[in-house]
């Protein structure tokens, strides 16, 4: 496995009360692998992602359990020095909104051939051609003139490509995409997430898509997992997950996708609002807004049950499915 995520817990400490972010959280993704986390705003996706790269703001936030491990080493044990090591040079992150993560005062050739200059030493020139090759590889017309140009000069969907070729400046073994197609048009949605399963086969990296669009990863992702006030509540493969989902809340998500075929019918949408992460429901966290709550639901937090019934989709011998739900089977078959 080439990160593992081993009950991991993330709390904010604010002048409101204590925020529990991440509540036990537990995923891996291997070489080649494309893991997507779903889930709405609020639900820790984020948070998680930036514990495992070590840019958690601290204070006010404080990972408080669970490990890291990154082909077998546990990066919450690391020191600062050797965890800045493995950023960038081992594992990067592409952020969601580009034209904030770019510097707006240096040029793009600029911010490429630093990752070259400080983790390999190149010099300045050295660097620049480096940088017109992964602005050619991500597929920038005219890289060779449009190297030295600033960040505003650029497209949404092209800063977008920048911020995915300084990702694989150093070719690492994982990369992290937090919601790499905000705010762009549906076509250069696509095309950013074709480039990133391309790439992902050619390097045969791991990759970590967070988004809330499960439209978004229905091609690209291998397996998928949902989460909800901080818990993954459902895990499986992208295919059987779509086919026959074992948790209501990622019915839910499912059933909120616009249809060609319910053209004119009102858009389903989930009852009621994510909940305060300083006063999560007692019980499954998201019974308040749940179809099939039952007083059980009200009071014991349910484990991620092995889901045991398989879709025609996957092989009962290949089958890996998890549902955080107490009454799955109900969920898988209704």
């Amino acid at each position: 496995m080439l990160l593992e995520v081993r009950d991991l817990q993330v709390e904010f400490r604010t002048r409101d009360g204590v925020a529990k972010a991440v509540n036990g959280v537990s995923y891996g993704v291997d070489a080649g692998e494309t893991l997507a986390v779903l889930g709405e705003s609020g639900s820790g996706k984020s948070v998680t992602a930036q514990a495992v790269m070590g840019i958690l703001d601290m204070p006010p936030g404080r990972i408080t359990g669970g490990e890291i491990l990154f082909r077998g080493r546990d990066l919450l044990k690391l020191r600062e020095e050797e965890r800045r090591r493995v950023r960038g040079a081992e594992m990067a992150m592409i952020f969601q909104d580009a034209l904030s993560a770019l510097n707006p005062v240096l040029t793009v050739g600029d911010q490429l051939g630093e990752m070259f200059v400080v983790h390999r030493g190149m010099s300045r020139k050295d660097a620049r051609a480096k940088a017109v090759e992964l602005m050619d590889r991500v597929r920038i017309p005219a890289a060779r003139e449009r190297v030295r140009q600033y960040p505003h000069q650029f497209s949404g969907g092209m800063r977008q490509r920048i911020m995915i070729a300084m990702a694989l400046a150093l070719e690492p073994a994982l990369i992290i995409a937090d919601e790499p197609t905000t705010a762009l048009d549906v076509t250069v949605q696509a095309q950013v997430m074709d480039l990133l399963a391309e790439l992902r086969r050619e390097y045969r990296m791991g990759l970590i898509l967070i988004t809330h669009d499960l439209g978004v990863v229905a091609d690209v992702a291998d397996r998928i997992a949902v989460m909800y006030a901080g818990r993954i509540v459902e895990s499986a493969p992208v295919h059987d997950l779509y086919k026959a989902p074992a948790h209501p809340y990622t019915k839910g998500l499912l059933d909120s996708i616009p249809r060609l075929d319910q053209k004119g019918q009102e858009l389903y949408a989930i009852k009621g609002l994510p909940p305060n992460l300083m006063n999560i429901p007692r019980g499954c966290a998201f019974h308040p807004r749940c179809p099939i709550a039952r007083d059980l639901c009200r009071t014991d937090v349910p484990p991620l049950h092995k889901v045991t019934e398989v879709t025609e989709v996957t092989e009962p011998d290949v089958a890996d499915r998890g549902s955080a739900c107490h009454f799955w089977r109900e969920c898988l078959h209704g």
